[in-house]
């Protein structure tokens, strides 16, 4: 099923062509939501900018396409405003049609799309033998949605964590547990990742004070990168906590299980042939002992250019070589067609590094896409990057934790002012399954590109853009299924839909452009796009709820009115899905 943008911008290049000849065939109509209701549904910019290649006003352009401009299927008559807007109207019968053609879609009108392509997210990539922190909160839940959405439109997505699980790091905490805690290098069960990341400051602490532990911990480099037997097996049971670590907070989180584990480590056989390419191509220098590449556009405070180093003076490699061969990897043996990067913004130069460099290399391609897609900062509600009262990152099990237990408080006095008594399991689950989803939606409802302040109080208010609102207005929809003992799966395909007060109508045209949203999502990588529309639908839902009896109406209109609050409950817990958030049917 074509989405309704999609069938007028097909009818306006039609237009478009009949008026103006072939060459217009692929000028862009320029087709938006109109931005207020009272001039309708869509509107098209195109004779604007039209205006000036034609050599006529764009008012009589626009005259033009509207004479050649056949939508009596869709729309009332086009309408031609302003300096030269072709507003759009649909129909009333249009609505209807349209509505009760997704009625029983699974995909709610969503079109697969029609150009599939193998895209890889790298996320959450925690860097083993440390706990994950606030720092790992938006890469988590920014890389989980966008997997969801772009599976959901017809994409083979492969979700890769990109793990920090090799060179100095390792050598210095494996150095320090031989020295204090031998016992832990024999197994998994004698420690948590508590204990590790303990041991891990405590082993930095070590290695920029005493010259000799620091050269004990680079030999303990050189020997995991030799295979030594008893360092490989350290290595390997801390790499072990710490995924198992990890995948208890991705559980809580709600997370996908398909996440790959790709560590530092994957790639360390391949360095030597970045490298070694890079010199075949010409493309790296020796620059103080170090092997480098230059890049067009980047110097430094002196106007000098500034080269990314692939290989240390020392022969050691570094984060953008590891990049590089991944890079490599990911277009020669993934075989992947796009590849997204939610990564904080303050690595924005580092990408377009290492993207340029594979560029040039001949890995980057132009059917090759490498995007990275910055995200902002989470800030205290002063203002400043969220901390623990010591001054370190807040850990993400705590800030969950947090968001749980806030949960359940609001909850219990809710339940207490109603007179209402629920079972310790509804509880657990409700505040669970609320919290979750309150800092989930917190962070994708923001516009990911900007920093925000986490506040609990905001993110459970049961008002406004927020998760609760959301789950609200679920739960609404399913306490009408109850209290008039409706199965919403049998009111069938044939029930007539009537379509006749504001807010009906309101709420049906919004039904109808999930398709649309997705398709932006899809392309600008943007979740907070889902997260308005959801928002917008919850509000008109509530309104239509308010001012339109459905239990209460005759038929046929209570028929009509039952299946718009199904296709509202579909749409919400198809939409909430696709941000990784479940729903309840009771709150």
């Amino acid at each position: 099923m074509k989405s309704t943008q999609e069938q007028l911008k097909h009818k306006l290049q039609h237009a478009l062509v009949a008026a103006f000849g072939p060459d217009y065939a692929e000028v862009d109509p320029i087709l938006v939501n109109a931005s207020n209701p009272k001039f309708g549904d869509y509107q098209s910019n195109v004779s604007l900018p039209l205006s000036k290649q034609l050599k006529q006003p764009p008012r009589a352009i626009a005259q033009q396409i509207v004479e050649k401009l056949d939508v009596a299927d869709i729309c009332q008559p086009p309408e031609v405003a302003g300096p030269g807007f072709i507003n759009l109207k649909l129909t009333t019968q249009y609505l209807e049609t349209e509505l009760r053609k997704i009625q029983t879609d699974p995909r709610l009108g969503v079109t697969p799309t029609k150009n599939p392509q193998r895209v890889i997210i790298d996320y959450p990539s925690p860097n083993i033998a440390k706990e994950m922190h606030v720092g790992h909160l938006r890469p988590a839940v920014i890389g989980d949605c966008l997997s969801r959405i772009l599976e959901f439109v017809g994409h083979d997505v492969l979700r890769i964590s990109h793990v920090g699980d090799w060179g100095t790091p390792f050598g210095m905490l494996i150095a320090y547990l031989e020295e204090a805690y031998p016992q832990a290098l024999t197994t998994t069960n004698t420690l948590d990742l508590g204990d590790l990341s303990s041991f891990y400051r405590q082993a930095k602490k070590r290695f920029d004070a005493d010259e000799e532990f620091k050269e004990i911990a680079r030999q303990a480099v050189v020997k995991l990168q030799a295979g030594d037997e008893k360092t490989l097996l350290a290595w390997k049971i801390v790499c072990q906590l710490s995924s198992r670590s990890y995948q208890v907070i991705y559980d809580l989180m709600g997370i996908s299980p398909q996440i790959i584990e790709r560590g530092e480590s994957f790639y360390n056989a391949l360095l030597p042939e970045i490298v070694e390419e890079l010199d075949k191509l010409g493309l790296s220098v020796e620059n103080q002992g170090a092997k480098c590449v230059f890049l067009e556009g980047f110097t430094n405070r002196e106007g000098e250019p500034l080269p990314l180093i692939i290989q240390k003076s020392g022969g050691g490699y570094n984060y953008a070589t590891t990049d590089l061969a991944a890079i490599r990897y990911r277009v020669q043996v993934d075989k992947a067609k796009r590849v997204i990067y939610p990564v904080d913004a303050g690595q924005s130069n580092h990408f377009a590094q290492v993207f340029q460099v594979g560029r040039k290399a001949g890995w980057i391609t132009d059917d090759v896409e490498f995007v990275h897609a910055p995200f902002g900062l989470v800030l205290g509600e002063d203002g400043q990057k969220l901390k623990s009262r010591s001054g370190e990152a807040v850990r993400l099990q705590d800030l969950l934790d947090g968001a749980i237990a806030h949960t359940r408080t609001d909850l219990e006095k809710r339940l207490k002012e109603e007179g209402r008594e629920e079972t310790e399991e509804f509880i657990n689950q409700a505040a669970q399954v609320v919290g979750i989803s309150a800092v989930k939606y917190a962070d994708l409802s923001q516009n990911r590109t900007s920093n925000y302040i986490f506040s609990y109080d905001k993110m459970l208010a049961l008002k406004g853009n927020t998760a609760p609102y959301m789950l609200y207005a679920y739960v609404r929809t399913q306490g009408i299924s109850r209290e008039g003992h409706i199965d919403f799966e049998q009111l069938g395909a044939d029930a007539k839909i009537l379509l006749q007060e504001e807010t009906e109508l309101a709420l049906a045209k919004h039904l109808l452009q999930l398709d649309e949203v997705l398709s932006d999502v899809e392309q600008d990588l943007l979740p907070n796009r889902l997260c308005e529309y959801l928002y917008q639908l919850s509000d008109k839902f509530n309104k239509f709820y308010e001012n339109c009896p459905v239990l209460k109406s005759e038929e046929p209109m209570r028929t009509s009115r039952l299946v718009l609050c199904d296709l509202t409950a579909k749409t919400l817990r198809l939409g909430l899905s696709l941000l990784g958030i479940k729903v309840l049917e009771r709150m």
